[in-house]
């Protein structure tokens, strides 16, 4: 049997932590490795990215053609050198749409689809680990008790799954989470995952690309589109990134079907930051938190079930 050497089983077991941690605190390292197949779902215009039509890209193609054989003779050679370094690029496909649930998610999915066949459903909860800890009896996130004190007499059914992206809640909506129920309300909260990996304008188009699917799943439901929640300090650039997402998303606001809510600075002091009595990895909402989260859209979820 081979053994071992110790410098190899450090790393292993240094790799299988990193995991670990990175999926518990919501960090998408495991997004890095989607594969990029399949056919992107569509997404609302007021969040679409624009790209070029076949007959803009063929037009570009041939200016640069035009161009390149009337080039200065080091242009051309830089180009013989270097054939994709002067070149029409098209926009590549925006993995945030494109439905992929990594094989991880499956137990909570299979779960999920559980409770969907079953039916009789007044409200969904769906996203992330944030929304997934709703149900966390004890522990450091903790919503249990909070939702009960809450929502104890609605029929909640919850979708989170720890460590999901939009492109994971595509797949499982359209893969049977969307399919056997008709809730009245759909709370949404997804995206956070989707940082380090995609671009603001992508994440929004996923986010887009879930309601648009939320909306096609369950027409007689009004949903809730909650803003990306804050995370880290206050000088953190990933909140740049988060007020960019949201202020994108905001547009699917329509008032009738799709109400978009911003709660993130009730869980923020006077310097902007997150107390760790309210999140204390900056990150998930401890059962304060989860209070705070929900006194913010009890009368808001309350008026979309009327």
């Amino acid at each position: 049997m081979k053994r071992f050497n110790r410098s190899t089983s450090f790393a292993l077991i240094f790799g299988l932590a990193i995991l670990f941690i990175a999926g518990f605190a919501g960090t998408n390292v495991f997004a890095q490795f989607q594969p990029v197949e399949g056919t992107p779902a569509p997404v609302p215009k007021a969040v679409a990215i624009a790209r070029p039509t076949a007959e803009e890209v063929q037009l570009a193609e041939r200016s640069l053609a035009k161009f390149l054989k009337k080039a200065k003779p080091a242009v051309k050679e830089i180009n013989r050198k270097y054939p994709s370094l002067i070149a029409v690029r098209v926009p590549p496909v925006n993995s945030a749409t494109v439905p992929f649930l990594a094989p991880y998610f499956q137990t909570k999915y299979q779960a999920n689809l559980e409770v969907a066949k079953k039916g009789d459903i007044d409200v969904l909860f769906m996203g992330d680990s944030i929304t997934d800890f709703w149900r966390n009896a004890d522990g450091p996130y903790a919503g249990k008790a909070v939702q009960d004190k809450y929502w104890g007499n609605l029929k909640v059914a919850n979708f989170g799954i720890a460590g999901d992206t939009t492109q994971g809640v595509l797949y499982r909506l359209q893969h049977g989470e969307g399919q056997g129920f008709s809730p009245k309300a759909v709370m949404l909260m997804i995206g956070t995952n989707n940082i380090g990996r995609n671009t603001a304008a992508e994440i929004a188009e996923g986010i887009g690309a879930v309601v648009l699917e939320l909306q096609k799943d369950f027409p007689k439901a009004k949903i809730l589109l909650l803003a990306v929640f804050p995370r880290s300090t206050s000088n953190d650039p990933v909140r740049a990134t988060i007020a960019e997402i949201n202020g994108i998303i905001a547009k699917l606001h329509d008032g009738d079907r799709v109400n978009y809510l911003d709660i993130g600075s009730t869980f923020l002091d006077a310097q902007g930051n997150i107390p760790k009595d309210v999140m204390s990895d900056a990150l998930h909402p401890t059962a304060k938190g989860y209070e705070i989260w929900a006194e913010a859209v009890k009368e808001p979820l309350a008026n979309l079930m009327k």
